[in-house]
């Protein structure tokens, strides 16, 4: 009985190690960037480089581990959003997945170039495409707007979100805010072309290359 309660216990400290490991890795990447060592990470865990070993094999691993927690709240936040009334949900997401980047900027040039998370990164956006339906159907979006808009949106906000590490953690709320406001119908009309599926596809085959 004590040998099995001795196992439990090992695996209950090994996952909390893990998680440890994981929201130190979360902390410091956004404060300082990836090219920071595995060594700090573990430090400010509170565990040991061997640990941190154990539980990732590489430091790659660890990010693609962190990237995937990043995803999977993307997406929770995303399926949420479904029951929203009146074909809000698209803003409650848009607003949503602004602040989980705020909160793991350090990890977001990894977010779609990934291997391991293309099934929940490809997931994430069926969802927010049906989401920009579901806002136009109800008069809360102008009608020309298009999925690769919205992965404009997306990258544009991303690069909000990294270029004001250190300075401010809200800052891409104002950019959203204006790009949702220039989305509502009644807005100027746009004399640009929208991003076509081709080019969605050779921008993410550059950031995803094969």
């Amino acid at each position: 009985m004590s040998e099995q309660e001795g196992g439990k216990v090992l695996r209950r400290d090994a996952a909390e190690n893990r998680q440890r490991l994981l929201d130190a890795a979360a902390t410091v990447f956004s404060a300082r960037g990836l090219d920071v060592g595995v060594d700090e990470i573990a430090r400010v865990a509170g565990v040991g480089v061997g640990t941190l070993y154990r539980r990732f094999p590489t430091k790659n691993a660890l990010v693609s581990e962190l990237v995937r927690q990043v995803l999977e709240d993307f997406l929770a936040l995303a399926k949420e959003a479904l029951f929203a009334p009146e074909g809000e949900g698209l803003e409650q997401a848009l607003y949503g997945t602004g602040a989980i980047m705020a909160s793991n900027r350090g990890c977001m040039s990894r977010m779609w170039n990934d291997d391991k998370t293309a099934a929940l990164r490809d997931e994430y956006r069926r969802i927010i495409f049906e989401l920009l339906a579901r806002a136009k159907q109800h008069g809360r979006i102008r009608e020309d707007a298009t999925d690769g808009d919205l992965d404009l949106i997306f990258w544009s906000v991303r690069g909000v979100v990294g270029t004001t590490r250190g300075v401010t953690d809200t800052g891409w709320r104002r950019i959203m805010a204006i790009m949702i406001a220039g989305l509502r119908p009644g807005a100027d009309k746009l004399d640009a072309v929208p991003m076509d599926a081709q080019h969605v596809a050779q921008i993410m085959n550059h950031l995803h290359p094969r």
